[in-house]
């Protein structure tokens, strides 16, 4: 009887697991329910079990349940696009909070880098990004961030179709030459736009990375030249390093992560 039980559980609980997946990785419990199938009281004891075995995830009562990065480690799935973008919102949210500037995330694609959220800042100055909006590789705080941890084959074929033009008198133009910066970049952790691709506009950014510890997207914080002095961007660094970690460990990334599995 147990073992007829203990089954019957398991199956529901992967109904549960794949009409989430269907949904983009987020459903409320009453599509959940209505999906699967199910009653009510039961769905919601399933995915309170779930939630507890490190398999879903809820940021409050009221909010939707979401895929768990023990999931994505166990398959071996990358995040999409979508995903990445939801789950970064209270992210980059909080670093905008904290620094008074405007964030976003960008994520890389079959070599073209792409804004996949973004947040302005509140001040009456400020850089308005907008998402999908795409950005150089080889002079973006963004850009340099994706391609220095990039395997160093995919690295070369991304670098010899790149046609480098000159933005502003700090852009970068030789691939030797961008090859050292993400050499530094690898070093320090960070990355930063001195006015290399717009003038004006300064840019630092780190790099965010997922379950299987590979930088799967870059946070930035954004704003005018004359509030991104090299101070500020030393301020800075710490708030965008600590919102970016916090990321990292939300997709899955690190021994803080696994240690809650």
């Amino acid at each position: 009887m147990k073992s007829g039980l203990s089954h019957q559980s398991l199956e529901r609980g992967l109904r549960v697991i794949e009409t989430i997946a269907d949904f983009g990785g987020s459903a409320s419990a009453s599509v959940i329910a209505r999906k699967t199938g199910l009653p009510r009281s039961t769905a919601h004891h399933l995915l309170r079990s779930l939630i507890t075995f490190g398999y879903l995830l809820q940021d409050g009562e009221a909010q939707p349940y979401k895929l768990a990065p023990r999931l994505f480690k166990l398959t071996g799935r990358a995040w999409t696009q979508a995903q990445l973008a939801e789950i970064s919102v209270p992210f980059i949210d909080e670093l905008s909070r904290r620094t008074g500037e405007g964030t976003s995330l960008a994520i890389l694609r079959e070599g073209v880098v792409s804004v996949v959220a973004k947040r302005d800042s509140e001040g009456p100055v400020r850089v308005v990004q907008k998402v999908g909006t795409v950005r150089p590789i080889y002079c973006t705080a963004v850009g340099k961030i994706l391609a220095a941890w990039l395997p160093e084959r995919e690295l070369d074929d991304i670098i010899g179709r790149i046609v480098f033009e000159r933005m502003t008198a700090n852009t970068i133009t030789a691939p030797s030459v961008l090859k050292r910066e993400l050499a530094r970049i690898q070093t320090n952790g960070f990355a930063v736009d001195k006015e290399e691709h717009i003038e004006g506009i300064r840019c630092i950014a780190a790099p965010v990375r997922d379950h299987s510890g590979k930088v799967c997207a870059a946070l930035c914080i954004v704003g005018p030249k004359n509030r991104f002095s090299p101070r500020r961007l030393k301020e800075l660094r710490g708030p965008l390093l600590d919102v970016a970690e916090k990321l990292s460990v939300q997709l899955g990334c690190g021994a803080v992560q696994d240690a809650a599995m």
